[in-house]
């Protein structure tokens, strides 16, 4: 009841909510019509998942504690978001996800979500934050030709097979996202790993093959001559990368 209680109140634009925890090997989304949540605790369990939605625009919790291999996940968005952390403890192999989404034939490529994380005290192995972008979805297959059709075995003539259509360009990988990160002057930079890779490139199309010329069929002395064969279409060229995201470290 106590969880029910807390999910219907961040629902307001300006949400302020005691805890959440999310158990071991779970998922829990927060709700979409928050953009502003405060939370004095926040705990993501071992193998569990807070996943943050793109409307989110501003998260503050003041203790934070994720568990080995716990994750945040951030959807993609254009708008940035910022998380100020007062205190956190972050297990092995934890880590928070702003990857962008990779693209489909309908939809580009999304890039990597731009953050503000603050850390004003962080106690963790290594501290992982992955702003990857998106990879490009490939082109399109080219089709194949249709065959060409039979001629008879002493008269008519056969049909040219249909050439194979050319095949669709990749599309490009969307960037990393931009990572203004503030850690405490005490913590080790080289226990920071910051992922900014654009995304891959779409691959290209493979092109179509061509259609068989027409043939007689059957024809025990007698056969008209076959049909040509059609031409093999062109493969479409590969998309390119996403550029690199940019990481900005300050010291609190």
């Amino acid at each position: 009841m106590r969880k029910l209680i807390l999910l219907a109140a961040l629902f307001s634009p300006l949400a302020l909510a005691d805890a959440i925890s999310v158990t071991a090997n779970s998922v829990l989304r927060l709700p979409n019509k928050s953009s502003v949540v405060h939370l004095q605790r926040l705990e993501v369990a071992d193998s569990a998942t807070l996943l943050l939605p793109g409307s989110l625009v501003e998260l503050k919790i003041d203790e934070l504690h994720m568990g080995r291999e716990a994750r945040i996940a951030i959807v993609p968005a254009d708008a940035p978001l910022k998380i100020e952390v007062g205190r956190a403890r972050l297990d092995e192999a934890s880590q928070i996800s702003a990857r962008g989404a990779p693209g489909t034939y309908e939809r580009a490529a999304r890039a990597g979500r731009n953050l503000d994380l603050q850390l004003h005290a962080l106690q963790t192995p290594v501290l992982v934050i992955d702003a990857r972008g998106g990879a490009g979805a490939p082109g399109y297959v080219g089709l194949d030709g249709a065959n060409g059709k039979a001629g008879g075995c002493t008269w008519g003539q056969a049909s040219r097979g249909a050439d194979g259509d050319n095949g669709g360009n990749g599309h490009d990988g969307a960037a990393g996202g931009r990572v203004l990160l503030a850690v405490p002057s005490d913590f080790p930079v080289e226990r920071i790993k910051v992922q900014l890779d654009g995304g891959a490139p779409g691959i290209a199309g493979a092109a179509g093959k061509p259609g068989a010329g027409g043939a007689s069929k059957g024809c025990l002395v007698y056969r008209t001559a076959p049909g040509a064969a059609g031409k093999p279409g062109i493969a479409g060229q590969p998309g390119l990368a996403g550029a690199e995201g940019e990481l900005i470290l300050q010291r609190l």
